[in-house]
Formats: structure tokens, C-alpha cells, sequence
């Protein structure tokens, strides 16, 4: 504007700032919004008061962990999902046991004694002795093949969560070696960049130096400070995806790659 007043810059140059100055505004305002709301999602997973809670902002620093080569596959135990499909097929197992049980006849047994005779001298004289002993049992005759049927389900439902068991486990692989190129690529991603950022922040300042001189016009150097900002805004957002694929290689091996979690 100073420059428009003295006659040097045209109307275009003005605006094409201040369309920059509100689209950043704009800009800012979303990324509170989200903000907020990641702040309050820590709060309540910490179980904080959320009118009390407040993170303070602050640059994003430091770098995702470092991933040991050579994990072992039997972290995957820790998974949930896997956890559970081995219960279940382990359950389903036992089912077929008692399916097959299903076949012995149960049998149920009763007695009752006593003695006939009024001479106490008499009564373990076999003649005297009176014992009435019951059995009852209930044999399979005829159930028109109900229990081989219901045997042949158990069976089939072992298959079935015994194949649910083997595709958990490959699903689980899966998100591992997922999340495993996604921290790779994305490390390479950082780098590539990183020089990005370094040349636009070169290009910004040789922009900065002719303008000042006289050289060019000040659009220049806005067009050189816009590439700077959105190359570091990249630059963060590749930065944070890192630090997210981190944390689902840590979810996907069931809590990280500490050997001595193992489950024992």
C-alpha cells in the first residue's frame, strides 16, 4: 500500500497481497479449529476436565522413532483381533468334544436298602438282606441323525473360525508391512523436502535482494514467499505423517517392538 501510494506499485500488486494476507487469516482460523478439537480428544483420553484442559502451542519438534530392523513376527500375538480369533477357534474346538461326548448313553443310577428281618443277630445274613438296586439308562437308538449332524456343525464351525484365525493373521501382516513402507517412504519423502523447503527459502531471499534493489517488482517476491510457505507447510505435513504411520506400526504390532513384551 505504501508503495501504491507513492506511485511505484499498481492496484494489482496490493491485491494479490492482501489475498494472501486473508487466505493466510483464513487459514489460521481452520487450524485452530482443528486444534481444538485434538485438545480436546487428549483431554478426555486423559480423563481431564475439558474446561480446565488447555495444551499451550508450540513448534513441532523432534523426530517419529527409530524402527529396529529384524521385528519379530511374534509380536502380532499382542493383537487384539488376532487374540481373539485364536480364542475363538480354540472355543470352536472344544465344541466338537462335546458334540462327540453327545454320543455315550447317559446313565443315571439309584439304590435303596434295608433289612427284612426283626433279629438284629439275622440281619447280615444274605437271606435277611434287602437291596433294591435301580439303573436307568438312556441309550442312543434313534435320533434321526441329530447328533451327527450337530457333531458335523462343530466341526464346520472350527473350519470356519480356524480360517477367520489364518486370515487375521495375514490381515495382520499386512498392516504391518503397510505401515512399515509408509514410514520408509515418507522418511524419504521428509528428505526430498527438506531441500525443497532450503531452495524456496534461497529463492524467497534472492527475490527480497532484487526487489530491493530495484530489479523487480514486489510480486516476485510474493510469488517466491507464497512457494516458501506452502513447501514448509508440506514439509509439516510430512512430517506428521510420519509421526501417525509411527503410531500405526505401534497399533498394528499390538504395542511396539519391545521383545521382552512377548507374551509368555
Amino acid at each position: 500500500e505504501k508503495r501504491h501510494d507513492g506511485g511505484i506499485a499498481t492496484d494489482v500488486d496490493v491485491a494479490e497481497a492482501r489475498t494472501a494476507l486473508e487466505t493466510t487469516r483464513a487459514q489460521l482460523v481452520d487450524v485452530g479449529v482443528a486444534r481444538a478439537q485434538y485438545e480436546h480428544a487428549v483431554g478426555t483420553i486423559a480423563n481431564i476436565k475439558l474446561p480446565e484442559f488447555s495444551i499451550p502451542p508450540s513448534p513441532l519438534e523432534g523426530t517419529p522413532p527409530k524402527i529396529p530392523l529384524g521385528v519379530p513376527s511374534q509380536l502380532l500375538e499382542r493383537r487384539p483381533d488376532i487374540a481373539v480369533a485364536e480364542r475363538r477357534a480354540a472355543a470352536a474346538n472344544a465344541q466338537i468334544g462335546i458334540a462327540v461326548s453327545a454320543f455315550y448313553p447317559t446313565i443315571s443310577l439309584g439304590g435303596v436298602g434295608g433289612f427284612e428281618s426283626t433279629h438284629g443277630a439275622s440281619w447280615l445274613q444274605g437271606s435277611s438282606a434287602l437291596w433294591s438296586l435301580g439303573a436307568q439308562a438312556t441309550e442312543l437308538l434313534f435320533d434321526a441323525g441329530q447328533r451327527h449332524a450337530l457333531t458335523d456343525q462343530a466341526r464346520h464351525n472350527y473350519e470356519n473360525e480356524v480360517a477367520a484365525y489364518k486370515s487375521a493373521i495375514f490381515l495382520g501382516f499386512e498392516d504391518v508391512e503397510n505401515q512399515l513402507s509408509t514410514v520408509r517412504i515418507l522418511e524419504s519423502e521428509s528428505q526430498a523436502e527438506e531441500k525443497a523447503v532450503s531452495a524456496a527459502d534461497r529463492s524467497y531471499e534472492l527475490s527480497n535482494v532484487r526487489y530491493k534493489g530495484g530489479v523487480t517488482g514486489y510480486l516476485e517476491v510474493l510469488l517466491a514467499e507464497t512457494t516458501l510457505l506452502n513447501n514448509r507447510r508440506t514439509a509439516i505435513d510430512v512430517t506428521t505423517r510420519r509421526f501417525v504411520a509411527s503410531v500405526g506400526l505401534i497399533r498394528a504390532l499390538g504395542g511396539g517392538w519391545d521383545r521382552t513384551e512377548l507374551p509368555k
